[in-house]
């Protein structure tokens, strides 16, 4: 029998990496919100994979309560996410998984560009959602992994904040919008480069933003979750001593409303 893997949240999403372990021949032990992860883990066989699959508001909780025998084999794929999450909790180096694909209640799997993955389980992620004709790409470089998440992270806070004021798809943001989407979009950016400490190359991240928008036009822009990551974003300006002018505009038209 393969090594099992542990699965801490099954929602829409934690349900499409079981259905991927479980064909790749993996038993799969699910971990339910008020379950005891310490006596889990003393109870389930050593697993190759703990891929916690929480929202990215209880991203934190969990780790700071994952048991030691789980943080050498921990994997994450939530949104916003970034080294300096899983650094504060000394994680050195989990496996990462930047998803491009959606599952929501009562659809199939919809996959708008392959998803990366890094990590030391890198290999054992691609091959589960391979079987179920989920494209990734496996990388190797630290580098192109902090890339890729400010890349996802640009996507989904650009679109989600933007659509509060636009609303429509992010193929008519582009298209009638761009403007501001490029104006929100480089206060994302600094944020994010406050947040990594790094310099970012924003013409290539404004670039492979495109590439998603081209490979899904009609997605929508924005959801349940774009007020709260309005707020977010602002905090962490605020944190961080950044002038946003663009989102405070925003914030306030949208109070406004």
């Amino acid at each position: 029998m393969k090594q099992a893997t542990v699965i801490i949240g099954i929602g829409e999403m934690g349900g499409v990496f079981a259905r991927g372990f479980l064909r790749t021949g993996h038993p799969v032990f699910p971990v339910l919100r008020g379950m005891d992860m310490d006596q889990e883990a003393r109870q389930i066989p050593p697993p190759a994979l703990v891929l916690v699959a929480v929202a990215e508001g209880d991203l934190h909780g969990v780790l700071s309560a994952l048991p030691g025998a789980w943080r050498g084999r921990c994997g994450l794929l939530q949104n916003e996410l970034l080294p300096r999450d899983w650094e504060a909790h000394g994680l050195e180096e989990p496996t990462v998984v930047v998803v491009w694909f959606e599952k929501k209640p009562g659809q199939e799997v919809k996959v708008i560009l392959p998803s990366p993955v890094y990590g030391p389980q890198a290999g054992l992620i691609a091959r589960a959602l391979g079987a179920l004709d989920i494209p990734t790409e496996v990388l190797t470089e630290r580098d192109r992994l902090l890339f890729e998440l400010v890349r996802k992270n640009l996507y989904i806070l650009t679109t989600n904040l933007c659509g509060l004021q636009t609303g429509g798809t992010v193929g008519e943001l582009w298209r009638d919008h761009q403007g501001f989407a490029r104006e929100i979009g480089n206060e994302i950016l600094d944020i994010q480069q406050a947040l990594t400490g790094r310099a970012l190359d924003r013409e290539a991240l404004f670039a492979a933003l495109v590439q998603a928008f081209e490979a899904d036009p009609g997605h929508g822009c924005t959801g349940r979750s774009a007020p709260a990551r309005l707020a977010r974003a602002l905090r962490s300006a605020e944190q961080l001593g950044l002038a946003v002018p663009a989102l405070r505009r925003l914030q306030a038209r949208t109070a406004a409303r």
